[in-house]
């Protein structure tokens, strides 16, 4: 499988990213609004060299009642950590450390590229998704469903059969991620795709919620199941990958995370909405 091209880095490797984020000197440039917990906007120094980045810290997360074992910090590490493991690099550099406000998540700032043009324009759709009034998507394209889209009038809401949506799918699964929103979908310059926000994930309990239901059912791809048998021997106990895992989230919850992983593998199929519950996060976007 070839690997993706690294985040532009001026000079900076992956392990140096990591660095940088895990050892550099924080400094807070403001909040981000709109967040149901605490992300702050900031830049990290470190030996001369300096990144944006997010932080957010465990004082700020709001209690989940079905999250409660470990904190959403530790989550989104675990989400890096696997992502990295698949070789697809979907998810920016994140570290777990110290800062400002306590211990919290450090991640590298994503610069996304424009929204989309037409009618996703108006509802802050990144160039991914789109709404078409029309019953089935066009060429290039998945149906979500039928969204309302005010004065009576409903869309499609579709997203595009992008190879890089369709690795996101698959790990979303793998972490059972439950609110894969399409404000969390970052396109970035040099044909980069990455995901944010893997707070709510690797609950030992189904909770799969996402945007990317349009392969469900689906074959996965070779691809996909090259990544999946070579996961499944790096979760193996003992192994870095679920050493490292085992400081992040649950012996049960890691458990769940090999069992996701075996039966994508058995099924050879992308995931169906189980209908128990919404399959699709609120608000969408």
């Amino acid at each position: 499988m070839p690997a993706p091209e690294r985040i532009p880095s001026r000079g900076l490797t992956e392990a140096g990213l990591r660095t940088l984020l895990a050892e550099g000197e924080i400094t807070v440039l403001g909040q981000v609004r709109g967040a149901s917990n605490a992300v702050l906007h900031c830049s990290v120094a470190y030996e001369g060299e300096e990144r944006t980045c997010v932080y957010k810290p465990v004082a700020g997360e709001q209690p989940l009642w079905d999250f409660p074992d470990g904190t959403l910090a530790q989550r989104e590490v675990a989400a890096y950590e696997v992502s990295e493991a698949t070789g697809w690099g979907l998810v920016p550099p994140t570290v777990l450390r110290e800062g400002p406000y306590g211990e919290g998540m450090c991640q590298l700032w994503i610069e996304a590229e424009e929204t989309a043009g037409g009618d996703g324009a108006a509802y802050g759709l990144p160039p991914l998704l789109a709404l078409v009034e029309a019953e089935e998507p066009g060429d290039g394209w998945k149906a979500v469903g039928f969204a309302e889209v005010g004065e009576g009038r409903t869309a499609l809401l579709v997203h595009a059969d992008d190879p890089r949506l369709r690795r996101l799918a698959v790990l979303d699964a793998v972490i059972n991620n439950g609110d894969r929103k399409g404000g969390h979908l970052l396109p970035a310059p040099g044909g980069r795709l990455f995901g944010i926000d893997h707070g709510v994930t690797f609950n030992a309990d189904d909770k799969l919620r996402t945007l990317l239901w349009g392969w469900a059912g689906e074959p996965l791809t070779d691809d996909a199941v090259e990544v999946l048998g070579r996961l499944s021997a790096e979760l193996e106990p003992g192994t870095p990958l679920a050493t490292r895992l085992a400081e992040l989230i649950t012996a049960v919850e890691l458990d769940a995370l090999r069992a996701r992983v075996e039966g994508l593998r058995s099924s050879g199929r992308h995931p169906q909405p189980s209908g128990d519950w919404p399959a699709i996060p609120w608000p969408p976007v």
